[in-house]
């Protein structure tokens, strides 16, 4: 995301959050750049597959 980009979105996110305490936004902030990371890595397909996580875990279904 470029540098405008994120400016407006912080713009964005300030402006619907009512009453917003720094840690709120922080904590907003911090989630929507975990998402965005999290959708640049799928794009460039460095996913791990839900039974690769669940031999992981010792899930068994």
């Amino acid at each position: 995301m470029q540098s405008a980009d994120i400016k407006q979105a912080a713009h964005q996110l300030i402006d619907q959050l009512d009453h917003l305490t720094w840690a709120e936004l922080a904590y907003q902030a911090t989630v929507k750049a975990s998402i965005e990371q999290g959708l640049v890595e799928a794009k460039a397909g460095k996913l791990t597959s839900q039974d690769d996580i669940e031999k992981e875990f010792g899930i068994h279904r």
